[in-house]
């Protein structure tokens, strides 16, 4: 009966979202007449921009501009080859960067053998980062240039295309994709689509044609970095033919004979497999045993990128395995348990992410277990922690005097329309989305039944990363009218910020209207940070051309707040390299990336507010968070962080930000402080739609409040 439900209120949440209402009928855009309409168009506008950075277009634009900056430059076929070895290292945007380069080079030449593998290296790039619909676009017009020579083109790029359809769970296209790839490839890439076409098979369940794949694999012409996960497909294969005893006992060798550098992660997959093969035999107690000790062993294991995996059809995902262990753990009713692997998963995918790209604080791979989170939080103070998984949705509500697990049977695919949906139509300023905010508060808040006046700290997972939790409705009430709100990428790490103190002085620095170009000028930016001056005397401010990177890197570490009114632009494909648009210095282009703000010594900066920006969410995707600036600055050392989920209007923001820094400035929480100025803009007149008051968030310490540091 709940699963009936809940699909209703699926449909009819996505009708509304996607149509105008729920009987599907266009209403009347909003504000049609009214002056603020023109800051939806340029939101929407924004939005594009954002979604068309990396077209061929952008990326031969970019790659002329790389080009002519370079020292050393090389010919385009050479930039291939640089854009395949970066792209196999996990630099998957200097590797884009480098194909960019080759595409500007070909079309400037007119040379379809260089064109054809331009766009084959960036399907490819693109296929690592997880963009499968840029990857397929990029494989198709790879396979339509004529060439001299199609196998170096034809295998790759169809196997990509095999790649995206298995991502997409449709196998049957995958297989024919990976069979096509299999007739066009040289003999050195036959073994990697062979193994793909055996792991297609395997997910489709024809077991009879994996094996038979499988066996013409020629052993002795494969790489021997790929021999592991070779092994690691016929233990799959096994189980696929029930026979878990056989897999135990294949996964069981691989974990023994796991050698070299890379032996942890080796066995980390082996034990995962071991604990795959207890589960297929119905020992459920040992396998949550298995995975917990795989999960707590896995600190120990070096954070890599692993090509070879993309390569041959796996898609490891570490990820997966913590969903897997949490599922069991939480169909086993341990619920505690379940949490605190939520809560390390997300530990993990930071480190994941960065790798040793970058320097994080070793707090960065520690949780605070569920038991220690009840004795730190305020009797007036609720968690609300979601987790994903393909086929359900658990949420934790966590007091100081206990723990409360419930499951939503939503699948994440339909989680991801749902907010993709919403999310659009609030961009849009679309009244159906005042609609749609109350079914989604029935989806999600009405089941926790929660005191009104709680604190909520909402710790997202996913697509739920890109909700605004506060515009959700119960009743006839907005969630920020009934709570203050906050988020934070996990409550180990929010706990961990608010140990260190949660006083900060009164010093603030603001970067507003930076002049990088006039599409991206920001006229109400500047009088936005000039009025948060009036909140806070000897605030320093950085305007349009003072508003540079070198400012901003030489005095983020002397100062208290930071206020950055400037644009931001999410990198859905390596999250290292979003970016904050400042301003130009010397005659070039100066972003701020955020491996660049990892670099940083934050430990004095209490928090950063990143306004009127598009300030790093990206598309709506699988998996957890991308790390964007949030990780970024929290992980440099800033206490707390105020960023927007999508592109904001001007009068909005400048009647938020200055009721908001003049909350501060009395006293109150930043939390509460944030939930009196999203009050103030939505009982203004004309901006009551969530598009103007419901895009900021308040990320990290909610205690936060300004005052003297002993």
């Amino acid at each position: 009966m709940q699963a009936t439900i809940y699909r209703a209120l699926l449909a009819m949440t996505l009708a509304t979202a996607l149509t105008g209402n729920a009987t599907g009928q266009d209403l009347p855009a909003l504000h049609e007449h009214d002056p603020a309409a023109i800051d939806t168009t340029s939101a929407r506008s924004a939005q594009a921009r954002m979604e068309d950075a990396d077209t061929a277009l952008a990326l031969s634009a970019d790659g002329a501009l790389l080009y002519g900056n370079s020292a050393l430059k090389m010919d385009g076929y050479e930039y291939c080859s640089q854009a395949v070895a970066l792209s196999e290292k996990g630099e998957l945007r200097q590797s884009v960067r480098a194909a960019s380069q080759a595409l500007y080079l070909a079309q400037q030449s007119k040379d379809e053998e260089l064109l054809a593998r331009a766009y084959r290296d960036l399907a490819i790039v693109y296929g690592y980062g997880g963009d499968y619909e840029k990857a397929t676009a990029f494989a198709h017009v790879a396979l339509s240039h004529p060439v001299k020579d199609p196998a170096p083109i034809v295998g790759p790029s169809q196997k990509v295309l095999g790649d995206a359809a298995a991502h997409h769970g449709d196998y049957a296209q995958a297989i024919a994709s990976y069979q096509l790839a299999l007739a066009g490839s040289s003999d050195h890439y036959r073994p990697l689509v062979q193994l793909s076409l055996t792991n297609a098979l395997i997910s489709q369940g024809d077991t009879v044609a994996a094996r038979q794949q499988l066996d013409g694999v020629d052993v002795a012409t494969l790489d021997p970095a790929l021999l592991p996960q070779r092994k690691r497909t016929e233990a799959r294969l096994l189980l696929a033919e029930k026979k878990p005893a056989d897999a135990l006992a294949l996964y069981r060798q691989m974990a023994s004979e796991a050698v070299g550098d890379d032996a942890g992660y080796q066995r980390f997959w082996a034990q995962n497999g071991i604990a795959e093969s207890q589960l297929a035999m119905g020992d459920k107690v040992q396998a949550a045993a298995t995975w917990s000790q795989a999960l707590s062993g896995l600190d120990q294991v070096r954070a890599q990128f692993h090509s070879e995996e993309f390569k041959i059809g796996l898609f490891s995902d570490v990820q997966r395995v913590f969903e897997r262990a949490i599922d069991l753990y939480s169909q086993m009713g341990q619920s505690a348990q379940a949490f605190d692997l939520s809560e390390r998963s997300r530990a993990r995918a930071l480190l994941d992410e960065v790798r040793d790209r970058a320097k994080l604080p070793a707090t960065s791979a520690g949780i605070v277990p569920v038991a220690q989170v009840q004795q730190q939080l305020h009797p007036d103070e609720r968690v609300i922690e979601f987790h994903d998984l393909p086929d359900r949705l658990i949420v934790w509500t966590v007091s100081h005097d206990g723990l409360r697990e419930q499951s939503y049977p939503i699948a994440r695919k339909d989680l991801i329309r749902l907010v993709d949906a919403f999310r659009n139509s609030i961009i849009a300023g679309k009244r159906s989305a005042v609609a749609a905010a109350a079914q989604f508060g029935d989806l999600l808040v009405k089941p926790l039944d929660l005191p009104d006046g709680t604190r909520l700290i909402v710790v997202p997972h996913g697509p739920l990363h890109y909700l605004p939790f506060q515009a959700l409705k119960t009743g006839d009430h907005y969630l920020i009218e009934q709570h203050p709100v906050s988020i934070t990428p996990s409550i180990s790490i929010a706990l961990q910020l608010i140990d260190r103190g949660t006083t900060m002085h009164g010093s603030l620095t603001a970067f507003g209207n930076p002049d990088v170009a006039p599409q991206y000028a920001l006229p109400g930016s500047e009088a936005e940070v000039k009025a948060l001056a009036d909140a806070f005397p000897g605030t320093q401010l950085f305007l349009h051309d003072q508003a540079t990177k070198s400012r901003f890197e030489a005095n983020a570490g002397r100062t208290s707040l930071i206020h950055v009114a400037a644009h931001a632009q999410a990198d859905t494909i390596d999250p290292l390299y979003s970016r904050v648009l400042l301003a130009n210095e010397n005659g070039k282009v100066n972003f701020l990336e955020a491996h660049e703000v990892l670099g940083l010594n934050l430990d004095k900066v209490s928090l950063v507010t990143l306004s009127a920006c598009e300030s790093g969410l990206g598309r709506v995707a699988n998996g957890d968070e991308v790390l964007g600036f949030t990780r970024s600055f929290l992980a440099a050392g800033t206490s707390g962080l105020i960023v927007s989920l999508w592109p904001v209007s001007d009068d909005s923001t400048k009647l938020l930000m200055s009721t908001l820094y003049g909350e501060l400035a009395k006293g109150r929480d930043v939390q509460t402080a944030m939930q009196q100025a999203q009050l103030a803009v939505l009982h203004s007149k004309d901006m009551d739609h969530p598009f103007f008051w419901a895009p900021f968030d308040v990320i990290g310490d909610w205690r936060l409040t300004v005052g003297d540091r002993p």
